[in-house]
């Protein structure tokens, strides 16, 4: 096993949010001090659901619509996690408010926004690394060919799974006509407007997609490449898929994504779900433990997992370790069963569309 060394950096902490948008969105260098490190117990800390609104501060605003802010703000409430614990910060105690979201999702970016423009904390905490900070930026949203993901494949910009399960997602929000992850750009948006600092607390995205494939079999693999394919040519229509969204209470789209191919790829809510939980909600202390209030927009599936292990000790070193890269051999025998796998896969659609028409 080996650790990244860029690690550190992907823990970006954004002073000035209106930075990001005059250095192309680079992400902002850190020192050592910025990493995470193993946290324990000895601090007070509330698991408290449903934070307690002020209503008369809410129905204070002023300006048409003032009603419905407030209706949207008490109900997006409801669902919001509240921790505590002790900081060096003036008053020695930060508010944590965890929001949870469904990533594809309007209803997600409207509470996001009408939370943080109620609390006004000092920072807002993404559930995004520095790899995804262009997410931040507004884009159109694209669906990559063939061309351009075998090109990220030659290029090495990102492993199998990663091209694959980045392809489903944007297939998904294309249908529904929503970017993935825009509720971060609206909260970054939000803090932006009043000087809140901004913080990305995600484990690295190079570094989950490679424990992630790391931990897969060679016929999980190459399983996995005929699943993504399979599922993205029969995916529901955009209104299934809406209905889906307003159905869900507790789990966000990707979580849902997640625990359904983890039936067939028992280890994938080990790497995308569980050891994310672990890093974020030591990333989210470190962060708590400097300041007075913190709203960290996650997405629902997230929730829980943060809230566990909540000032329990993480192993943040662990997490960040690369498992070592495969054979020669073991990569050809990948390439030819994918190979096949498209090929089938490819006969397959064919013939469905053709039914279709």
């Amino acid at each position: 096993m080996s650790t990244s060394a860029g690690a550190a950096e992907d823990f970006v902490h954004v002073s000035d949010p209106g930075a990001l948008e005059t250095s192309g969105f680079e992400p902002v260098g850190i020192t050592d001090d910025d990493v995470p490190v193993p946290v324990g117990e000895g601090r007070g800390s509330s698991g408290e659901e449903g934070a307690l609104l002020d209503s008369e501060a809410v129905s204070s605003e002023e300006g048409e619509g003032s009603e419905q802010m407030r209706v949207l703000v008490e109900e997006a409430m409801k669902g919001v996690v509240r921790l505590e614990c002790e900081t060096t910060a003036d008053g020695g105690s930060c508010e944590v408010y965890l929001v949870g979201t469904a990533h594809v999702s309007q209803e997600s970016c409207r509470e996001v926004q009408a939370i943080i423009r109620y609390l006004k904390p000092q920072v807002v905490f993404l559930e995004l690394c520095s790899s995804r900070v262009a997410i931040l930026k507004p884009q159109n949203l694209e669906v990559p060919t063939v061309r351009e993901m075998v090109d990220m494949w030659k290029k090495q910009k990102m492993n199998a799974f990663g091209i694959l399960y980045g392809w489903f997602l944007a297939k998904i929000a294309d249908k529904l006509e929503v970017f993935p992850g825009s509720e971060f750009r609206v909260a970054f948006e939000e803090a932006r407007s009043y000087g809140a600092k901004v913080i990305l607390g995600d484990r690295p995205l190079q570094i989950t997609l490679r424990r992630t494939w790391g931990k897969m079999t060679l016929w999980h693999k190459t399983k996995f490449m005929c699943y993504m394919l399979h599922q993205a040519v029969f995916l529901p229509s955009a209104e299934e898929l809406d209905k889906m969204l307003k159905e869900m209470d507790d789990v966000d789209m990707i979580t849902l994504l997640i625990q359904e191919m983890s039936k067939e790829f028992p280890t994938l809510m080990e790497t995308l779900l569980y050891e994310r939980d672990l890093y974020m909600s030591s990333t989210l202390l470190k962060v708590a433990s400097e300041h007075s209030s913190v709203v960290a927009v996650v997405g629902k599936g997230h929730l829980q997992g943060i809230k566990k292990h909540w000032q329990q000790p993480v192993e943040v070193k662990h997490l960040l370790e690369i498992p070592a890269g495969s054979s020669l051999i073991s990569s050809i025998k990948v390439v030819a069963s994918i190979g096949a796998a498209v090929t089938a896969v490819a006969i397959l659609s064919g013939i469905y569309l053709i039914k279709k028409r």
